[in-house]
């Protein structure tokens, strides 16, 4: 018997004989006590959960829930392969979030992708039917605008921004299955089919809003696009929904002198009817799946602190102009893009199942369907993937995932991705510089089944893979296919003289499976590396390099050998989820068909290999180096594009933020300009966009916060020299008081510059 994943409201009425063999349960008791009966334990767990008369029956629920996975790291395991279930063939489909489709690829999005494909490549290795689905998310007002920009239809756009993606994403190994479009047909059918659905179910409503109008450009503008002075703290340049220098968070409405990011005019408020998805008519239905074990622990109690604030209608629709579907039955009003956007799941896998024999989309997405579903994303979206999207799924009558696996963000070197130190690293600059399989090996090495943050340290990363995959594993069959080759025409031994050896490595197995099934990536890599280090303990310990050099011995160099290059299959073996080209590289070196999981276990004997060529080749330093300096050139070159920008059918940053009202020389005159050098700058707890600079004046400091952190690290700032505004009136902020104001250009955000003057400017001179 199988555990049935099920949501809460139904765990009241599991049997014994299902809770045994619940993911997890048998292992953790057994593993507590070898002898113990795990029936009786189930049936204490099942009594302990009715007892509770005080309980509500979702309390009672959620009771039994800590019960049955308490002991496990990750709640959201309930599709978990165990001894059990491991004989049995699943039914899997994987998705992982949508790219957007007007920019390139970077090597933060690749933690997603890399992780998502290692999971899928390994169901696959086990002998599962899984399906890995995605899509380039190809709709909205920023493609809509950067297509403009470009002087291209956006069709033109997300067409050529699709080659893009789907060449960084081949040439890093991620294997899709299928690839497809949020603007195709198959999206459109099922935005408007769920749409439909859950509209005749009384799930839409419908009502007049009031919003921000960009008169120059005939359109509504999202909150993004709209800028002005903060209404807290009265930084200029701000967004339309929080402050980058303050961090606070406000409405468009309470900006001050807002203007359109798109043409520099003062928006209008206009009215505009739209449509919302009531969200508060799933609370019940939604409190039960999310603790119902479909998501990690961490996961579900964030989503409860939105439960407790009570859930908001959400706007689903856009006015034109507007780049997506039109609304059936509303010409110019738009789906709202983060609604296709999950739905581009579903368009993909059809279009996959159109063109695939035997594969049936309502096998996986009916409500009755005994499929598995999961979705990998990043812990920025889980409010759309954990909420909306099940509620929509349920509304229209399809069924909810088996999952969703959220993960963290990536820092290089222990801080945010920088365009000025070069770690803001595109696919396609890291490709032209290092072998993708190095990076595949560094994220799963650091990977887990949580939503931290990880870190790619440069230094670290050249280490591992030199002594990881070049030292340790590639060094295994490069010590021993040479004897094979020369002495013995290539062929391994006809038996295997290290049984006992062989059994340990194929025995470990069913932890690295563990392991990879449970997303614990790093630790399926250490306790890859752990055999690596045992099978080079192996051949130090034969020395066959001493062997080949005495008569008599040939058979016990080519056993020696023999056994080293068997334990290197099993390693390549469960590697390959990690490291597919370089297990392809493997295979054809052995001459063996593609590894599966099962075919680990049976010794390669009396077999011919070929000549052995280095599979990976050490990380120079150098290497790392040309890649940063190559996308700091990529900054550069984006920066020459802004020069001359052409977003709106108008030219240049005159227009999107025209030259203000003329102002008398004495105004002007008012103003003391000074040279300042920044001794120190610091970050300010609280307001992950504002720094704290102390400038020295030569002879006097001044306190100044500076909403810069975006652009800048504060210890690349010490010992420049900048412009300030010496006699601005003390600001008290919620930081601290702020004694002036350095000056800058830019639109803000990362895309802001600190003026400096010219080498022989001294603290403290007046700008003349």
């Amino acid at each position: 018997m199988n555990f049935r994943p099920r949501t809460r409201s139904d765990l009241s009425q599991i049997t014994p004989e299902e809770l045994v063999f619940a993911p997890g349960f048998q292992d953790r008791h057994s593993r507590q006590d070898p002898n113990t009966d795990c029936r009786k334990h189930a049936e204490d767990a099942i009594q302990e959960s009715a007892s509770r008369r005080d309980f509500t029956p979702i309390e009672r629920n959620r009771a039994l829930r800590e019960i049955l996975f308490d002991s496990l790291s990750d709640v959201a395991d309930l599709g978990i392969e165990t001894a059990h279930t491991m004989s049995k063939k699943r039914d899997i489909l994987v998705t992982s979030a949508l790219p957007y489709a007007n920019g390139p690829i970077h090597i933060g999005h690749l933690v997603e992708y890399i992780q998502t494909d290692i999971w899928a490549r390994f169901q696959k290795m086990r002998g599962h039917r899984c399906f890995y689905v995605c899509a380039d998310d190809a709709h909205g007002t920023p493609i809509m605008l950067r297509a403009r920009q470009d002087g291209i239809a956006p069709e033109e756009l997300i067409a050529r921004v699709a080659e893009e993606h789907k060449a960084d994403f081949a040439d890093f190994r991620v294997g899709f299955d299928n690839y497809h479009s949020t603007h195709s047909p198959e999206n459109r059918h099922y935005a408007c089919l769920i749409y439909e659905r859950n509209r005749d179910k009384g799930h839409i409503a419908n009502r007049t809003i009031t919003q921000a109008y960009d008169p120059v450009e005939r359109m509504f503008l999202p909150d993004r696009f709209i800028k002005g002075e903060c209404p807290k703290c009265g930084a200029p340049d701000q967004y339309g929904d929080n402050c980058e220098v303050c961090g606070a968070s406000y409405s468009p409405a309470e900006l001050q002198n807002p203007y359109s990011a798109v043409s520099g005019a003062k928006p209008e408020e206009r009215e505009s009817e739209h449509y919302f998805f009531r969200l508060e008519d799933f609370e019940t239905m939604l409190e039960e799946w999310t603790g119902g074990g479909s998501l990690q622990r961490e996961v579900a109690n964030k989503l409860g602190e939105w439960f407790e604030a009570g859930l908001k209608e959400w706007d689903i629709s856009r006015d034109a102009p507007y780049f997506g579907f039109e609304i059936p039955d509303h010409p110019g009003k738009f789906f709202y893009v983060w609604l296709d956007a999950p739905i581009g799941y579903m368009a993909s896998f059809q279009n996959l199942c159109d063109r695939t024999d035997g594969l049936e989309f309502d096998d996986f997405w009916s409500p009755s369907s005994s499929t598995e579903v999961y979705h990998f994303i990043g812990k920025d979206i889980i409010y759309f993937h954990a909420l909306f999207w099940p509620a929509m799924l349920h509304g229209a009558d399809f069924r909810t995932p088996t999952a969703v696996f959220a993960h963290g963000f990536l820092t290089v070197d222990g801080q945010k991705m920088s365009k000025s130190r070069g770690t803001f690293i595109k696919a396609r600059t890291y490709l032209d510089h290092l072998n993708p399989e190095y990076l595949r090996y560094y994220f799963a090495a650091k990977l887990g089944p949580g939503v931290e943050d990880i870190d790619l340290n440069l230094e670290d990363f050249a280490q591992r893979v030199n002594s990881d995959l070049v030292g340790k594993v590639v060094n295994i069959a490069s010590r021993c296919a040479g004897f094979v080759k020369k002495r013995f025409g290539g062929r391994l031994s006809v038996n295997l003289p290290e049984p006992a050896l062989f059994a340990e490595f194929v025995g470990a197995g069913n932890s690295i499976a563990e392991a990879y099934e449970r997303r614990e990536l790093s630790r399926a890599a250490r306790e890859i590396m752990a055999l690596a280090d045992r099978a080079n303990q192996y051949i130090d310990e034969k020395a066959p390099w001493v062997v080949a050099k005495e008569d008599g011995r040939d058979q016990e160099l080519q056993d020696i050998c023999s056994v080293g290059l068997n334990l290197f299959r099993v390693l390549i073996g469960y590697l390959s989820p990690i490291l597919p080209g370089t297990a392809e590289a493997a295979e054809a070196f052995l001459r063996i068909a593609p590894l599966t999981w099962d075919a680990l276990s049976e010794p390669l004997l009396n077999h011919e290999i070929a000549k052995f060529k280095p599979l990976m080749t050490r990380v120079d330093p150098k290497q790392i180096q040309a890649m940063l300096e190559a996308s700091k050139e990529d900054l550069a070159s984006e920066d020459a594009k802004k020069t001359n920008p052409h977003e709106t059918g108008s030219e240049g940053h005159l227009v999107k933020d025209p030259i203000a009202d003329t102002i008398e020389f004495g105004d002007f005159a008012k103003i003391d300009l000074r040279v300042a050098r920044i001794a120190a700058a610091d970050q300010v707890e609280g307001a992950d966009k504002l720094l704290r600079l102390t400038l020295d004046l030569g002879g006097a400091t001044r306190n100044v916060f500076a909403g810069i952190s975006k652009a800048y690290d504060p210890k690349d700032l010490v010992g420049r020299h900048t412009i300030m505004v010496a006699n601005l009136a003390p600001r008290k902020m919620r930081f601290g008081l702020s004694e002036g104001m350095v000056l800058a250009a830019g639109p803000g955000g990362k895309d802001i510059f600190i003026l400096s003057p010219d080498e022989g400017a001294e603290p403290g001179m007046k700008v003349r």
